[in-house]
């Protein structure tokens, strides 16, 4: 949901745009308003716009997303902290205004809630730091995208636990499209308010201290993110793992380091410390540092990709006091090559014949392969499920490999027939068929010979026993005689 940051607050009550909303169910992580504006506004907003197209300008807008605050009294969930509603208001995002954001509803503070356990209300200002991935957590709604947002308490190294110490807070929103964002906010403090005169308001059941109207101002200090959590490379590839950051003026960049963790084990890749000679860097992995200084681009590149690079990539940035990190898993999938031979075959007689499909070369190890049998009288194609297998085999690149074969026998095969050997694998868009044809039988000119002979015989040997029946029933010329005397 978008709300323009300088207009008032007051969308519980106007409710909807009064041109075009629609209505969608709240879920975890969505924006949280009972009305959402949708795509469909904005282009009914754009057909209304008349006259020469203008250049986009930026626009500061606000946006609320629903979150679940995690931890009790500095704890995290893992050691006993418990979950409760949080709605985070992002002030002053800076988006690109084509003309088609148009009218928007306000946003209000909500009226008070004397539940035992209200929502908390955390509001950040990004005047300090620019929020990363605006545009995206501007039209989450109208992508379909799932928001996943939670709130926790930060304590720094130099912070301790107890009742109004917590003054920090880290918001991680993640993106189903695989965008991760970090902000790590500061908020008020016991002590600056008494400073101020104001008494503290704590949160009836956090025990954070919060504004009379129930909200948590805070302002936006240090934001990390990454453009995708998970990737998946071809072995040999190139690939640059994504990892920006920004902070507000006074924080400074302590140091950068990137490590991979697989299997239990983790290794440093790369580190560097601000102030040192150079980095420590494995081999195949660059960080630009001089980007990192100027930019914030801590994105790491890792060339010619193998089995062995595979695992979880942290990438850890630090200020002298604060530490904010991404997780990107890196996945390495290379699809299988598929041969089956022979490429034709035909039988002769009393014969089995063994079809071999060999698939090599893949990453993963899972793969599924499965013969079909079509021949002119079938209708559809029929799986067949009398297949052996060889054990998978494991080259030296960590590629694997195996066999397929398939035995047919002439006393139960009808030709001609078509046989696909059928493979699928993550690696793979689409499943790859390789086929072999079972001829029908040919008659050899030797077979024809003998079977001409062999009819010939009969031929002669049937034509030899009528004449001689024949014959036998003949009168003898003694009979003749006799019969005329």
């Amino acid at each position: 949901m978008v709300l323009p940051a300088a207009w008032g607050r007051a969308w519980f009550q106007r409710g909807f745009l009064g041109i075009l909303a629609c209505r969608r169910p709240l879920l975890r992580g969505s924006m949280i308003l009972g009305l959402i504006l949708c795509c469909c506004t904005l282009a009914v907003l754009a057909g209304t716009v008349e006259g020469p197209t203008s250049v986009p300008e930026l626009r500061r807008v606000d946006v609320v997303l629903g979150c679940s605050y995690v931890g009790e009294g500095g704890l995290p969930r893992a050691f006993g902290g418990s979950q409760h509603p949080a709605t985070l208001v992002l002030r002053g995002l800076s988006v690109t205004d084509d003309g088609t954001l148009g009218d928007v509803t306000n946003y209000e503070i909500p009226q008070e809630d004397r539940s035992s356990s209200p929502p908390i209300i955390f509001e950040a200002s990004a005047q300090l730091v620019s929020i990363p991935h605006a545009e995206a957590l501007l039209h989450v709604d109208c992508s379909g995208e799932e928001v996943i947002c939670e709130l926790s308490p930060y304590s720094s190294r130099q912070e301790g636990y107890g009742i109004c110490s917590a003054s920090w807070f880290l918001a991680t929103v993640r993106l189903s499209s695989g965008i991760s964002i970090a902000l790590l906010l500061r908020g008020p403090s016991c002590s600056s308010q008494k400073e101020e005169g104001h008494g503290v308001t704590l949160h009836p059941k956090l025990r954070i201290p919060v504004s009379k109207e129930g909200i948590l101002l805070t302002t936006v200090e240090f934001q990390s993110s990454s453009n995708n959590t998970s990737l998946r490379t071809r072995l040999g590839s190139s690939i640059t793992l994504d990892c920006h950051f920004a902070l507000a003026p006074g924080f400074l960049l302590s140091s950068l380091e990137w490590r991979r963790q697989h299997r239990g084990s983790g290794r440093s890749l790369f580190r560097y410390n601000v102030g040192s000679a150079g980095p420590t860097v494995q081999p195949k992995v660059h960080v630009d540092v001089e980007q990192l200084l100027g930019s914030g681009d801590a994105s790491l590149t890792l060339q010619e990709a193998a089995v062995d690079d595979e695992g979880t990539y942290i990438c850890l940035v630090s200020t002298t006091q604060h530490q904010v990190q991404h997780n990107i898993q890196l996945l390495v999938a290379e699809p299988p090559r598929v041969r089956v031979f022979p490429a034709e075959v035909s039988f002769k007689r009393d014969e089995t014949i063994t079809l071999t499909c060999n698939i090599a070369g893949y990453y993963p190890l899972d793969i599924s392969v499965n013969w079909i049998q079509k021949t002119p009288e079938d209708e559809v194609e029929i799986s067949l499920s009398n297949a052996r297998f060889s054990s998978h085999r494991q080259s030296r690149d960590g590629t694997y490999s195996i066999t397929s074969y398939l035995s047919i026998s002439s006393a139960t095969v009808q030709a001609p027939a078509t046989y696909t050997c059928h493979v699928s694998h993550v690696a793979l868009e689409e499943p790859i068929s390789v086929s072999t044809y079972l001829k029908a039988p040919e008659h050899t000119e030797s077979e024809g010979l003998i079977g001409g002979a062999i009819a010939t015989a009969i031929f002669v040997s049937v034509l030899f026993i009528v004449l001689r029946k024949k014959r036998a029933a003949e009168p003898k010329p003694e009979q003749l005689l006799t019969a005329s005397e």
